[in-house]
């Protein structure tokens, strides 16, 4: 905190005495203002300058009767130190005042305000004054208390009473036709409802609370990659993109950014969290609350208009680039929208470029993956509010468990702008890349890896033999990719693999059974979509070498029996086309790199060797682990049951797609108690809602074209054949485990109850 001491101040270079130096005291009670005078009596004695109380009126005559002269004005407030509470203190309410602290904000003389006041062509002089010493006294406070109190003050007024503002607003107003007062009480209206009104008593009540909700959990972050974008914060506005799996990401990114030094982040979150008291207390800690869909053009522009202020005023921006929760535990396609205000924002706004941070947030465990596999089974979602909340925070005290938290490489939005003419390209490759970072920086959890190996035999048991002999090679495999790790642990130390069965066995997703010569290991009923969000938050990682297993394995089908590389890469553009909608694949070009590289882990020597009868079959069985029946085969099944079912519906008449989905549900449970479905994982909604959307992309929807039965047709069969392939791959792994020789295997799985059968 700077002194005035001198005669001369040390930042304005001008010389200063009481006559022409007032001081503008920011108070919300008289002990304030007694604070305040109080310090000005001791640091100027007997030469003691004029203080004024910052109030409209006040300011209004302190402008009024200045004349000639021309002030030095600096602002001062009283920060209360707080005294100390012991317990968690969640309760709301004033806190008790400890000793003042005075805060002094950089002076400016009178002149040189108005001057800067006139070229913002506002409307009135004493509110823009106040405005700025508000302004320029958060930035000294945050130096005492922390730069996580950095939030945005008088944005409405800053934002409206610009001459630029108006003049946009006008122009607006012409081209909806509209009455200029009319949408100005419109964007006032809209502003009212989005615009964050955060408060340093807010911010503090949040973070308790983000802090008893996430208590079951260990936060473990990339410090490394922390450091690099806490230096790119110094001078960029930073636009934090993480997927999203949980209520408790917000409540995990927040404290974990604070408490590597980073200012809050504007969270641009939907309304329908906006419920009593979440709600309010949300947006007095920095979420902005917008509309989940709006057509309104008024609408739009107030909200390109406020990130335009919060880019050049440098505040990050944070929203989750998939929209909303994944049910499946994979990343969903990015949803384009804020990103395209964002871009529109950039270019309107005086801020040189912003960064895109690719964040992922991974749980080793997590309470709502249950309520979520029921709603894929067709239950109903329950509705956000006070009541859901309540039930979500006493669940949070029956789970303990780790998160990840992992950073991608930053990547500037003004490159994106300035490398493709049209924005929606821009925008675009955008997301897709952001999405791409997220899925590379998201790491293999132990109990991703478990989940993919009970997934993979469905129904059968594993002895610990058995369960290692699916476990090692596979963590072999990650190890070989050089994939990243939860924690950074080695998963092919049989310690890690042991605690992560018992952990799955502890959460009821593994069911230990010991009544028989050995302990036993299957998955427990009803389990398998809850295994498979676990499997789901690593499964991109092993995607290309499933499609290499079966492009290979399918060469068999080849009737002359030679192969060439051309018929391979025939079958991975079917096989990319076929689940474009389940994963994100890059360019052709990208993804020819990366099926070449697995099919050379598979095989180095395949270029001269498909051409043999027989070759491929013997290669596959040759290796220690396969993937495509626990990656893409129950894929396969969910999306037979839709083709097969569109197979069922007249042509010419309109498609229900409610209707159609809860006759896929039921036909899927028909076939799997049948044993005509291999994986209960296919028994799920978002899968068949992914299934209609290839469908749909094929124009298989449609009831007008005339060969819409037998394009149906080809698309079940196009499905069935891919199934049989993988199907094949399943049954050589089953026969592979009943040679399985445990004379080498390790004991300690045995172990894996942690005492409890």
């Amino acid at each position: 905190m700077s002194q005035l001491d001198s005669t001369e101040h040390p930042l304005t270079g001008r010389s200063s005495s009481a006559d022409d130096q007032v001081f503008l005291i920011d108070a919300v009670s008289d002990v304030d203002v007694h604070a305040a005078d109080d310090w000005i009596d001791r640091h100027h004695g007997d030469g003691r300058p004029e203080s004024v109380v910052m109030t409209g009126k006040a300011l209004d005559e302190l402008t009024e009767r200045a004349g000639g002269a021309d002030p030095l004005i600096t602002p001062l407030r009283v920060s209360w130190t707080k005294a100390p509470r012991k317990g968690f203190g969640l309760r709301v309410g004033r806190a008790r005042r400890g000793e003042p602290r005075i805060i002094e904000g950089e002076p400016a003389s009178l002149s040189a305000l108005r001057e800067r006041f006139e070229a913002t062509a506002g409307r009135s002089l004493s509110s823009y004054i106040a405005r700025q010493a508000s302004l320029t006294l958060d930035k000294a406070e945050r130096e005492v208390i922390g730069s996580e109190y950095k939030v945005p003050r008088f944005v409405v007024e800053e934002m409206t009473e610009r001459s630029q503002f108006r003049a946009d607003l006008a122009e607006l107003a012409a081209s909806v036709d509209t009455p200029v007062s009319a949408v100005n009480a419109r964007v006032h209206e809209i502003l009212d409802e989005m615009v964050a009104t955060e408060n340093k008593g807010a911010v503090e009540l949040w973070g308790k609370l983000g802090a008893f909700f996430s208590r079951a959990y260990r936060v473990e972050v990339d410090t490394e990659k922390i450091a690099e974008l806490r230096d790119l914060d110094k001078s960029f506005p930073l636009v934090f993109l993480p997927n999203h799996r949980s209520y408790l990401d917000p409540l995990v990114l927040r404290p974990a950014l604070l408490e590597q030094g980073f200012p809050l982040n504007h969270v641009m979150g939907g309304i329908n969290v906006g419920f009593w008291p979440i709600g309010p207390l949300a947006k007095r800690s920095g979420v902005v609350l917008i509309q989940r869909k709006f057509s309104d053009a008024v609408y739009k522009w107030t909200l390109r208009q406020y990130m335009s202020f919060l880019l050049s005023k440098k505040f990050n921006l944070e929203w989750y680039i998939e929209g909303g929760r994944s049910r499946t535990g994979k990343l969903r396609p990015p949803r384009f929208g804020l990103l395209t205000y964002l871009f529109d924002a950039l270019e309107n706004s005086t801020a040189a470029d912003a960064y895109l941070v690719p964040t992922s947030i991974t749980y080793d465990r997590l309470h709502e993956v249950g309520e979520m596999a029921k709603e894929s089974h067709g239950a109903t979602k329950q509705a956000e509010g006070i009541r859901m909340a309540i039930g979500y925070v006493r669940a949070q005290g029956q789970l303990r468990g780790t998160v990840y938290l992992r950073f991608g490489t930053p990547m500037s939005a003004r490159q994106f702008l300035d490398e493709y003419d049209d924005k929606r390209v821009a925008v675009q490759r955008a997301a897709l890349a952001v999405s791409h970072a997220i899925n590379e920086s998201t790491p293999v959890t132990p109990a991703a890896l478990v989940a993919m190996a009970m997934l993979g035999i469905e129904d059968r048991a594993l002895n610990k033999r058995e369960m290692w002999s699916i476990i090692e090679p596979l963590a072999s495999y990650i190890q070989q990719r050089g994939l990243p790790t939860a924690g950074g642990v080695d998963l092919t130390d049989i310690d890690v693999m042991t605690a992560a069965v018992r952990a799955q066995v502890a959460a009821g997703v593994v069911r230990r059974f010991d009544d028989g010569p050995e302990p036993l290991f299957l998955l427990a009923q009803d389990k398998h979509l809850v295994a498979s969000f676990f499997r789901n938050n690593a499964i991109h990682f092993f995607v290309m070498r499933a499609i290499g297993e079966l492009v290979v394995l399918r060469t068999e089908d080849c009737p002359t029996g030679e192969v060439a590389a051309d018929d391979l890469w025939k079958s991975a553009l079917e096989l990319r086309d076929m689940l474009k909608f389940e994963f994100f694949f890059g360019e052709k070009r990208e993804f020819g790199e990366r099926l070449e590289a697995e099919v050379d882990l598979i095989d180095p020597h395949w270029r001269t060797g498909l051409d043999q009868p027989g070759y491929a079959l013997k290669s596959l069985q040759s290796q220690p682990f396969h993937l495509a029946h626990r990656v893409l085969q129950p894929i396969f099944e969910a999306y037979q049951v839709v083709a097969d079912q569109l197979l069922t519906l007249t042509p010419g008449a309109k498609f229900d797609k409610v209707s159609f989905l809860d006759d896929c549900l039921g036909v899927a449970q028909s076939r799997r108690l049948r044993q005509q479905l291999e994986h209960s994982e296919a028994i799920s909604n978002e899968l068949f809602d992914t299934a209609l959307q290839l469908a749909d992309n094929r124009g298989l929807l449609s009831t007008e074209d005339d060969d819409i039965a037998s394009r149906r047709a080809a698309f079940a069969a196009d499905i069935a054949a891919w199934g049989r392939v993988s199907r094949r791959i399943r049954t050589m792994v089953h026969v592979a485990l009943d040679s399985v020789d445990g004379a080498d295997a390790p004991d300690r799985p045995d172990n894996a109850s942690g005492g409890h059968r």
